[in-house]
């Protein structure tokens, strides 16, 4: 081959390369990318239908659920508030004795550890925000099948101890 004919080649090589990197930059590089879509707010008729729990006094929570891993390590961190009416129902594949703290939660919480049946087999009462390592960890006595998380005097306020059931809807697999 020619030095000529090298040159060539290796810069043809060159620029095949550079396109092939060209093409494979994320989306989100280029300016002409679309803007993802803003979040979709729920129709008010979808919050009619959202999971429930009802406790023994007949008091309604209305539920998000955790049940994907990165759900479940998110679970109420972050926020400012938690209605008195709303709690997280952490939903375990198999029963397991789950460690929870209160790292970045920035409300005081009850923790309700529940069985397959809506049992409440443990309750801790007003677990308080941790900013700085190490933070408690809260532990049942047994393995469970769920976690409700509430906002701190719920448990007190509806009655709620070891022994009593709450009863669930909408919770597809839940009670079992």
């Amino acid at each position: 081959m020619t030095r000529f004919a090298t040159i060539i080649a290796g810069s043809a090589a060159g620029l095949v390369l550079a396109l092939l990197l060209a093409s494979c930059a994320p989306a989100s590089d280029s300016a002409d990318a679309p803007s993802p879509a803003p979040p979709t707010q729920r129709p008010a008729a979808a919050s009619a239908k959202s999971p429930r729990a009802f406790l023994a006094d007949g008091f309604a929570l209305r539920l998000e659920l955790a049940v994907t891993p990165e759900e479940v390590a998110q679970g109420l961190m972050f926020r400012p508030s938690l209605d008195p009416d709303r709690g997280m129902l952490f939903l375990f594949e198999v029963e397991r004795v789950p460690s929870f703290w209160m790292k970045n939660t920035m409300v005081p919480l009850d923790l309700l550890f529940l069985d397959g049946q809506g049992a409440i087999v443990d309750i801790v009462e007003n677990a308080q925000p941790c900013a700085i390592d190490p933070c408690p960890q809260y532990v049942p006595s047994r393995a469970v099948s769920a976690v409700l998380e509430v906002a701190a005097g719920t448990a007190a306020r509806h009655g709620l101890a070891a022994g009593g059931t709450i009863a669930f809807k909408r919770v597809p697999g839940y009670p079992k």
